[in-house]
């Protein structure tokens, strides 16, 4: 096994833009709002462009490699995390995503999701939930009456911020914006108003699973200082943990034969190192918007550089809360 990338997976989208070309030099035509970076969904599915399983897509290498690549404590038939940078040059559309539950019998997860701004102009913002005290029967009025954008919770944004979406809570990204998202392995999206596009909407199914209750704000975590490098662990929940590796020289792990990592660039760029037998390492270079999944039977790996990596995985939560503690603790 060796840390693997993929080949980008673009999609036009009313709202996008060209700004991934600052980072990218494969972007087709058009007005690009989405770059899937590591996906198993239907609706896209990575392939492998590194090393010698290069061509394969992530969905073959699982089925011929199994738990060497997702781990012991993974479903083969389900892989449960999406990856990917969005260009919000528009204004995204006001929604909001289900549970699990709510969509079970359409055969989709649910869909939470994690952000990271990784460029936000001047006065950018992002819609994250509802006002204090605002009713659900207030939402449904509004909606008929095409006000809903005098209920919903405005919020500043620049670079290096980090949210937290929950399933039910309403959202949307503005203009100006890109964002590199940690979710669920889910497509579906319920629109409750879309700025007049002629898009559907999905008015019905929003009410369903929107939960007025729910707060949105920054994420800041709990930062850990170490030699080499700072980690801020961001999210710990059943769907995924983010933690944010800033690496200013160095630093080493290795690999959890229960279960695969993903790593991120979200600032800077690097190296990682592995190894590929015993006293051979191999290296790969990482740049911004680069992701890579790191197999759960990789075993030693490190990185070198002047960055900042978000990591994601699906946690052993108990593991994770005792690593937390130690850190408090120490």
């Amino acid at each position: 096994m060796y840390p693997l990338k993929f080949e980008n997976i673009y999609f036009q989208k009313v709202w996008g833009g060209r700004k991934l070309e600052k980072i990218r030099d494969n972007l087709p035509e058009g007005n690009i709002g989405e770059s899937w970076d590591i996906s198993c969904h239907v609706n896209g599915k990575s392939e492998i462009s590194n090393g010698i399983y290069k061509g394969k897509t992530l969905e073959n290498l699982i089925n011929l490699e199994g738990e060497k690549v997702l781990g012991t404590k993974m479903i083969k038939e389900t892989f449960p995390l999406l990856v990917k940078l969005i260009d919000a040059e528009d204004k995204l559309s006001i929604q909001v995503h289900p549970k699990e539950q709510d969509v079970k019998n359409e055969g989709e997860s649910g869909k939470t999701e994690l952000w990271y701004v990784m460029y936000a102009e001047d006065e950018a913002k992002i819609i994250l939930g509802f006002k204090p005290g605002v009713e659900k029967s207030e939402v449904e009025k509004a909606i008929e009456k095409g006000q809903l954008e005098g209920l919903i919770n405005e919020i500043p944004v620049c670079k290096g911020q980090v949210f937290y979406v929950k399933s039910g809570l309403v959202h949307a990204i503005g203009e100006g914006i890109i964002i590199a998202e940690i979710q669920q392995n889910s497509d579906t999206t319920f629109r409750i108003y879309d700025y007049n596009r002629g898009r559907e909407l999905n008015k019905d199914r929003a009410l369903e699973v929107l939960d007025v209750t729910l707060v949105g704000k920054e994420s800041t975590g709990l930062k850990a200082a170490k030699e080499g490098y700072e980690k801020t662990y961001l999210r710990v929940s059943k769907e995924f943990s983010v933690e944010l590796y800033e690496v200013k020289t160095f630093l080493k792990e290795y690999s959890d034969k229960e279960r695969f990592y993903i790593f991120t660039c979200v600032q800077g760029s690097g190296k990682i190192n592995y190894m590929i037998r015993e006293s051979l390492t191999e290296s790969m270079d990482i740049k911004l918007g680069d992701s890579i999944l790191i197999p759960a039977y990789l075993g030693e790996y490190s990185f070198k550089g002047n960055m900042k990596l978000l990591k994601s995985y699906v946690p052993d939560i108990e593991k994770v809360r005792k690593e937390i503690l130690n850190q408090v603790e120490a």
